[in-house]
């Protein structure tokens, strides 16, 4: 072989290479925020104490569930019909911004309801009120990232998504300067970032609204010769429902264990349980990076106009995402008889059983998010709803059997069941639309 063909296979194709520095910026980005979830849930559990931080914990899970029904589901939405439609979809602006605004007023509504009438204490009903400003916050985070995701402007999109748990931990080191701070000290320190984070997010989301995105894939802007259709709020509701519907039974999924745990049971089995899934919730940001960060933009815009490579992307996908899963709930399970004590004192040595539980989930999800990733038209999607609500109800089911009987754990193995379930269903909606890719 001649040194210049030698030469040649060293040199890594262009949009490999550019792939491989986008995914080493949002790995780095997504370990570096997962790092930061960890300490914070480490200050607070020690700091707090088990039953404060309880509190706290399932008071923030219930803002988190509420969450999502601020845009409904439109960062999806948007990722799809530009993926599909191209610099044609700033048709849809107009209607997102009135979306947006009465599906957010009703997610901040919903949680000052629910502290009023719901709120067992006067010290939940504080912290849930204290805490509403999250919604914004982690609103305009997706719409943001939404845009950066278009541009594929990666390393700002990496920036971005460390501001919440940069600024969580913010708060939480305070309370290792001063430590008679209070929980309510917290929550707070908490909604106060939050509103800082939705004002830095202003100017971006603005000029989303307007139209503004260099939108990446797709060549310059191209003026139509005749204006597209500018749809109404209800055709937008009609095409972005099932988009909003499973952003919103994610973390009903995901995050009502610790919510039931303290009206079934106590704020400190509320807050064992509550730092386990802080664990698996920073395992869980990984696949989130690479499907939601990176491809999903990507996925939309092969699915109709590069099918081969989605084929591939997809199979190997599926692969690597099972051998990393196994891999990383392997880890959790080994080391969690040791970290968990030096990380979060004795108080906390309950967890380790809890996370020895949920290590299974690890590469349950990692498969359930692979496999899912086909589902990306308005129909799969439908399917995807009736899949992630079967996954919840599974889950609430199991929790509210087994936490009377075995507490933080019960919520555990109820978590693992939701996640057999979404894994099957997944599998099922990928095998029935197998066809539509070929």
């Amino acid at each position: 072989m001649s040194a210049g063909s030698a030469g040649e296979t060293l040199v890594m194709p262009q949009g490999l290479r550019r792939a491989a520095v986008a995914l080493s910026s949002l790995s780095l980005a997504t370990v570096l925020g997962a790092g930061m979830v960890f300490v914070t849930q480490m200050i607070l559990a020690r700091q707090l104490g088990a039953s404060a931080y309880g509190l706290f914990a399932s008071s923030l899970a219930t803002v988190t569930i509420v969450a999502p029904l601020a845009g409904f589901g439109l960062s999806r939405f948007r990722l799809m019909v530009y993926g599909v439609e191209g610099w044609a979809a700033d048709r849809w602006l107009p209607s997102t911004l009135w979306f947006s605004a009465i599906t957010t007023v009703l997610a901040l509504g919903i949680v000052v309801a629910w502290a009023f009438t719901l709120a067992p204490t006067a010290d939940t009903r504080f912290t849930l009120l204290v805490l509403s400003p999250a919604i914004l916050a982690l609103f305009a985070v997706d719409l943001v990232g939404n845009k950066l995701r278009l541009e594929e402007r990666y390393h700002a999109l990496s920036g971005w998504y460390l501001l919440i748990p940069g600024g969580r931990l913010g708060v939480a080191a305070l309370l290792l300067l001063f430590p008679a701070l209070t929980v309510g000290f917290v929550a707070v320190g908490y909604g106060v970032v939050s509103l800082a984070i939705a004002l830095l997010g202003a100017p971006a989301l603005y000029a989303l609204m307007r139209g503004d995105v260099k939108l990446h894939g797709h060549g310059p802007r191209v003026e139509p010769q005749v204006p597209g259709k500018v749809p109404a709020i209800t055709e937008l509701w009609s095409q972005a429902w099932v988009y909003g519907a499973t952003a919103v039974l994610y973390p009903v999924f995901f995050q009502v264990g610790t919510v039931l745990l303290k009206y079934l049971d106590s704020n400190v089995q509320a807050g064992l349980y509550g730092i386990a899934m802080a664990v698996i919730s920073a395992i869980y940001l990984i696949p989130a990076t690479i499907y939601q960060k990176y491809l999903l933009s990507k996925l939309h815009r092969w699915a109709v106009h590069d099918k081969a490579k989605f084929r591939l992307v997809y199979r190997q996908g599926i692969v690597a995402m099972l051998a990393l899963g196994l891999l990383v709930g392997a880890t959790v399970a080994i080391l969690a008889p040791w970290f968990v004590p030096l990380a979060f004192g004795t108080e906390y040595r309950g967890v380790v059983a809890v996370l020895a539980v949920l290590a299974l989930c690890a590469p349950l999800r990692f498969l359930s998010t692979a496999v899912g990733a086909v589902l990306l038209n308005r129909a799969q999607m439908g399917y995807r709803v009736r899949a992630m609500g079967l996954a919840a109800l599974v889950t609430i089911a199991f929790n509210v059997l087994l936490i009377p009987l075995y507490h933080a754990l019960g919520a555990a193995f109820a978590t693992v069941g939701g996640e057999i379930a979404l894994v099957a269903m997944m599998a099922r909606g990928a095998y029935r639309c197998r066809h539509e890719y070929r």
